[in-house]
């Protein structure tokens, strides 16, 4: 619906106006990072504003699984540090760790994994060289395409518009998403001149280039790439995404009955004796408990229930485990192709698993400095949190 409304032409539009394509990998991993911290949700990021990044990737002819990868980089910060994502709730939940001090804590590995991803996509260009310095001809031909079939209003920015404030103000997600396309299927009909029947095909099945008669284009005089940009979306383009989320519960639930994953936890903690060995253990159980259920939510409050009381015997603040839950399970389920997030990533943004996961690099940060922090605690004192006399936190 966001196509049928003109507000992915016109973000592709002025994105490829206006973003050099020397720089659209930082900008791809900024503006998505912003729109995730901002909403709280790293699929609702990639959907938007990174579906638009990679048209405008595409047209630019900049290195599509460069982008790809700023792109879930940006979408995963935000979902591992904004307050509004379900993600980093549930793993304070699950670690019994204050939401806020757990934000705090997050900070000592997210930073360096930020700057870390400012510099190497600052380089991509170089590392992957683009074609040209300025719009190509085939970019020419999509915006003369996109100008010719859409009205190209600020109107058409409302459906994301409506999407952000409501996360801000937490309507449940499902409801913001309906009132969002909803509204996009109005402008849909009456801006850009589709009509009803179409609206509610292309929110069922997706777009598709025929509807551009509607407006008095021929769709047989268009560019590929316009043909590649608009003839996307619908529900059923979510089916092979919603059996893996189906056939994740099922798993979870089963691990969780027959009590095997608790088996293991127990096993592994028998052998832990210094903050290192506490803090890989939790990571490794986090790590692979969402390769085997790509679950988060399940994996964050099993996992984080199961090393409570290690980390309060060791003296540690819930903090700790909180901040290895994250590092552990949030940013990784999007490297491993078989996951939820994996398969929703690649299908929305275009690019495979393994195509963008090598630029995915704030994904890779989480764990390695979280890790790092550990290895070097004893002789640093930095990065870890000891349980305060009395507090419980």
């Amino acid at each position: 619906t966001w196509v049928l409304s003109g507000t992915i032409p016109y973000l592709v539009y002025w994105g490829v106006r206006f973003i050099s394509p020397q720089w659209l990998v930082l900008t791809a991993f900024l503006a998505t990072a912003l729109m995730s911290l901002a909403t709280g949700t790293s699929w609702g990021s990639a959907g938007t504003i990174g579906v638009a990044l990679m048209g405008t990737a595409a047209a630019l002819g900049a290195p599509m699984a460069a982008t790809a990868g700023a792109v879930v980089s940006g979408a995963y910060f935000g979902d591992k540090m904004s307050p509004l994502s379900d993600s980093t709730n549930i793993c304070a939940i699950g670690a019994g760790a204050d939401l806020y001090a757990h934000i705090r804590h997050m900070l000592y590995t997210a930073v360096p994994s930020f700057v870390l991803c400012l510099v190497l996509y600052s380089l991509a260009s170089r590392l992957a060289p683009v074609a040209t310095d300025g719009a190509t001809a085939g970019a020419e031909a999509l915006l003369a395409d996109l100008d010719a079939v859409f009205v190209l209003s600020p109107l058409v920015l409302i459906p994301p518009a409506i999407v952000v404030v409501s996360i801000v103000r937490k309507v449940p997600p499902a409801l913001a998403i309906a009132i969002s396309s909803l509204v996009a299927i109005v402008l849909g009909v009456w801006l850009q001149g589709f009509g009803i029947d179409e609206a509610i095909h292309a929110a069922v099945g997706g777009f598709e280039l025929e509807m551009i008669r509607s407006t008095g284009a021929d769709p047989g005089t268009v560019s590929a790439d316009f043909g590649s940009l608009v003839e996307r979306g619908g529900l059923y383009g979510m089916a092979n995404t919603l059996i893996v989320v189906i056939a994740a519960f099922l798993l979870a639930g089963a691990m969780s009955a027959s009590g095997s994953l608790e088996l293991l936890i127990e096993r592994m903690l028998a052998a832990v004796s210094s903050v290192f060995g506490l803090i890989a253990a939790t990571m490794a159980a986090g790590a692979t408990t969402i390769a085997l259920t790509s679950h988060g939510g399940v994996t964050a409050l099993v996992i984080g229930g199961l090393f409570q009381g290690a980390y309060e015997e060791r003296e540690l603040a819930p903090v700790n485990l909180s901040r290895s839950l994250e590092d552990s399970v949030t940013i990784t389920e999007p490297l491993m192709p078989w996951t939820v997030s994996a398969v929703f990533m690649a299908g929305t943004l275009g690019v495979s698993t393994v195509e963008y996961a090598p630029w995915a690099l704030f994904c890779y940060g989480g764990p390695i400095f979280s890790l790092l922090i550990a290895a070097l605690y004893e002789r640093t004192g930095f990065g870890i949190r000891r349980l305060e006399a009395g507090t419980g936190s």
